[in-house]
């Protein structure tokens, strides 16, 4: 295979720029403008922009599945170290694939464009909104107490529902979501697999239990004290290692003229 020519290797990558820098602005808006004071800033500037492409999905504007596990898994690690709780709702939205029919994908772009912002109007900053695939959303809702949790979901799925979505001159369509949530197993290391596949299990019972309704699956009743969370995520104290029969023995490094603990069962 023979290498392009230097003028066709320099054209290419004038394309690809040309590309980049097209893809940047239009999903920036008319108000971007990519600093051209040198030619590095312009590169860092436009690597930034096709990052933050990367993990957002077109359509919508919201977070997509790559990056919205990024963040099911650091929420996992936060709520396994703290105690704190958090929710994962699953959303979809009833008979899309009837709206798609009926209406065309046009119209069901529109109701998914319109649902975002509905959802996205109705959560916090700190909370994470995304498209998980499809007619399906996905929120994760750190600090998120027990009994706020169906409040909240209630309160999304209301929304929607009084919410009519016009398509077409003269055509407003009422759209319905099913909603599934579970909160995150406190002091229990998961996985984003399987607190997805739990709150999948609750969407599947809101959709049989006749769709346009809430499914949260509530947390298991436990309560650690500040002494357990302390215990669980820092070194054990000495008077807390005797009593547990280990032994300290202190040893000097004669090298380093450091003295450390040494610990024997």
């Amino acid at each position: 295979m023979t290498s392009p020519a230097p003028h066709q290797s320099v054209y290419l990558r004038e394309l690809r720029l040309a590309t980049a820098h097209n893809l940047v602005t239009r999903a920036g808006g008319s108000e971007l403008r990519l600093p051209t004071d040198t030619p590095t800033q312009y590169l860092q500037a436009l690597i930034d922009g096709l990052c933050a492409l990367s993990l957002r999905d077109p359509l919508t504007g919201l977070a997509n599945r790559r990056h919205f596990r990024t963040v099911i898994e650091r929420e996992i690690d936060r709520v396994a170290r703290s105690g704190d709780t958090a929710l994962l709702l699953m959303l979809d939205i009833d008979h899309f694939k009837q709206i798609n029919d009926e209406h065309g994908h046009i119209a069901g772009d529109m109701v998914l464009q319109s649902v975002a912002q509905t959802l996205a109007a109705g959560i916090r900053p700190m909370d994470t909104l995304a498209r998980y695939g499809g007619e399906e959303f996905a929120i994760v809702l750190p600090v998120c107490p027990a009994h706020f949790g169906y409040s909240v979901a209630e309160r999304l799925r209301e929304s929607i529902a009084n919410t009519p979505i016009p398509v077409s001159p003269g055509t407003a369509l009422n759209i319905t979501v099913s909603i599934g949530g579970v909160y995150a197993q406190q002091w229990i290391r998961s996985t984003a697999q399987l607190w997805t596949e739990r709150s999948d299990r609750q969407l599947y019972l809101a959709k049989s239990a006749g769709r346009n309704c809430v499914r949260i699956e509530q947390p298991p009743d436990s309560t650690v004290s500040a002494e357990e969370k302390s215990l669980l995520f820092s070194p054990l104290p000495l008077s807390a290692m005797e009593e547990n029969g280990i032994e300290s023995n202190t040893a000097h490094d004669v090298s380093t003229d450091a003295t450390s603990q040494v610990k024997t069962p």
